[in-house]
């Protein structure tokens, strides 16, 4: 079963006639739809144009060109893998690994049956984690050589991450930075401490995509990764993540956190390349935040 091919380019085009011509005997919509779901990059970087330009010696990476079994993945997509990464979707509402009430029903779960459907003694290994609520980009390796790897590097792997969110009300100004020094209780709950540099520095952007009077949607981008950073800061700013009971939200709109690891940009801890995955914004938090217009 292919995983991943990989094709060298020798001669000058564009990118659908290539993959056509490489692809023999895979309809011209399955080829596209190879592009839609990002399942093509071109030198590491994901690729959806049709049109891209290409140049002798890059490199085209197809996954999953012969559509491997992905049954019971328990709403996990799987974004991209090769011989040491799995990169997925993970839906909100599903734990990305066991905890004291729940064994089975989590990512880690799904992608352990679905790496054995290929061999039995294969396993995955948890990179990093996403809250239960949270959907999006989520990161493992195949190997605990990778995992460590990623992990003791993770600040210089990571070349962007952005988030999606939710929150309560409207956000003022449009665009800013929220800089502070986040502690954990003694509940294991995040807060801002009130003196300079006591705790661990935290910096978060964020940029309003639309909003309305009850909501905003933000984009917002991290440059420093803190146990539930994006949570704190919202609510220390008035703005509660929606969803969040736990750093001060009184609505639930779409009955679940309002956050999605939207953009993740990685550097692959094995060959170098630089991968990038992206997942769209959900269609509720578009929902609950339209006002008619963009902002």
């Amino acid at each position: 079963m292919v995983r991943e091919r990989n094709i060298r380019v020798s001669e000058s085009g564009t990118l659908l006639p290539f993959l056509l011509a490489h692809l023999a005997g895979t309809g011209r919509n399955k080829v596209k739809a190879l592009l839609t779901h990002h399942q093509v990059r071109v030198d590491g970087q994901v690729v959806t144009r049709h049109d891209h330009p290409l140049q002798p010696g890059q490199r085209v990476s197809i996954a999953n060109s012969d559509g491997p079994v992905r049954d019971n993945l328990q709403g996990v997509e799987i974004l991209f893998e090769d011989a040491d990464l799995l990169v997925i979707h993970k839906p909100g509402g599903l734990l990305s690994m066991a905890n004291d009430n729940e064994r089975e029903k989590t990512a880690y779960h799904a992608l352990t049956d679905f790496v054995r459907q290929q061999s039995p003694n294969q396993r995955v290994f948890i990179v990093h984690r996403l809250d239960k609520e949270t959907s999006g980009v989520m990161v493992f390796a195949r190997s605990q050589a990778v995992q460590q790897a990623l992990q003791e590097a993770w600040k210089d792997a990571v070349v962007k991450r952005a988030y999606s969110a939710v929150v309560e009300g409207w956000v003022t100004p449009q665009t800013g930075t929220l800089k502070s020094w986040l502690k954990e209780s003694r509940t294991q709950t995040m807060y801002v401490s009130p003196q300079q540099g006591d705790g661990q520095l935290a910096i978060t952007h964020y940029q309003v995509v639309q909003a309305n009077r009850n909501f905003s949607l933000l984009d917002v981008r991290l440059q420093t990764g803190r146990k539930n950073q994006i949570r704190v800061h919202m609510q220390s700013i008035g703005h509660p993540v929606a969803g969040d009971n736990r750093y001060g939200a009184h609505s639930n709109p779409i009955g679940r956190l309002a956050l999605h690891a939207r953009l993740l940009v990685l550097r692959h801890p094995v060959d170098g390349q630089i991968l990038e995955f992206e997942t769209p914004v959900p269609k509720s938090f578009l929902r609950v935040t339209s006002s008619g217009r963009d902002l």
